[in-house]
């Protein structure tokens, strides 16, 4: 592959000279000096402005779950996660991401239990003593959307359940660490499988984390659990959420008659966090904390 020289334009696609863009940055990272870098189609590096704006779509977003936290609990539906949520974010200019998303009825999605993700808000769902829930929220402000969920457990939970968010929420952390400049992608579904494994769970593999900009979903997919090397590499100015969905019992899921709720095949719990993240030039910035 030929080597960039100073006066090319830069590989992230900026329209920029390497010397005045990532020439610096790739020597000090230790990447290979002058290397240019292919990216999968579909993949692209956000600008310096783009990044703002994904910024500021992240912190409603993270706003948004924080007022989710200081209310949820034992009694509620989760139609009035929904409205909150809906309201919420109305209030704040920005447009819930989901709702009418190919047809997704709900401004949120709500999973409780054995539900992997997906799971529609619904009037005559009471969240009771034990449950565990994720709550997913993604905002559209100004044209940028953030995507971020967390898990609460209402009440007292039982051992088990305990254990698998908080072993969910470290497969997340894990996976975020390897998070820098050009790493390879793989890494990400290394790291969380081996903690899931280790900890006696399983990592569901029909869903996934994904590219995000001023699209909802864009490339690249990325894997939860280890398909090794996958010659993707993360470069500053990548944006994109790793969300892993963990389960207590095997990793298969299956679809409701609905098309959207996702459910354990068996029957167990399953757990979901997840973050939207910016490479830097030194690591990553996790936009929606």
């Amino acid at each position: 592959m030929r080597k960039l020289t100073r006066n090319d334009l830069c590989w992230c696609g900026s329209g920029k000279k390497y010397k005045k863009c990532h020439m610096e940055s790739d020597l000090l990272s230790g990447a290979p000096s002058g290397r240019k870098i292919k990216l999968p189609r579909g993949v692209n590096v956000k600008t310096a402005v783009e990044i703002e704006g994904l910024k500021k779509s992240g912190i409603l977003t993270r706003d948004i779950l924080d007022m989710v936290g200081s209310r949820i609990g034992e009694g509620v539906s989760t139609e009035e996660i929904n409205t909150w949520v809906h309201e919420h974010t109305i209030k704040n200019g920005a447009i819930p991401a989901p709702l009418n998303y190919n047809g997704f009825p709900k401004s949120v999605c709500t999973s409780i239990n054995d539900v992997i993700c997906h799971g529609i808000p619904d009037k005559s769902e009471i969240l009771k003593n034990g449950d565990i829930i994720n709550v997913d929220v993604t905002c559209i402000l100004d044209g940028y959307f953030a995507d971020a969920s967390r898990m609460y457990i209402i009440g007292k939970a039982d051992k088990t359940a305990q254990k698998l968010v908080s072993v969910t929420k470290e497969c997340l952390y894990l996976a975020i660490d390897q998070v820098k400049p050009y790493n390879d992608f793989g890494v990400i579904g290394q790291v969380i499988e081996k903690h899931a494994l280790e900890n006696g769970f399983s990592v569901v593999r029909d869903y996934g984390g994904h590219g995000i900009g001023k699209k909802f979903h864009e490339e690249p997919h990325v894997h939860h659990y280890d398909v090794g090397f996958r010659g993707i590499p993360m470069v500053p100015g990548m944006v994109f959420t790793i969300e892993p969905m963990i389960n207590s019992g095997r990793y298969e899921s299956k679809l409701l008659g609905d098309n959207w709720t996702a459910v354990t095949a068996d029957g167990s719990l399953s757990a979901q966090w997840e973050h939207t993240l910016c490479v830097t030039e030194k690591g990553c910035e996790i936009i929606t904390e």
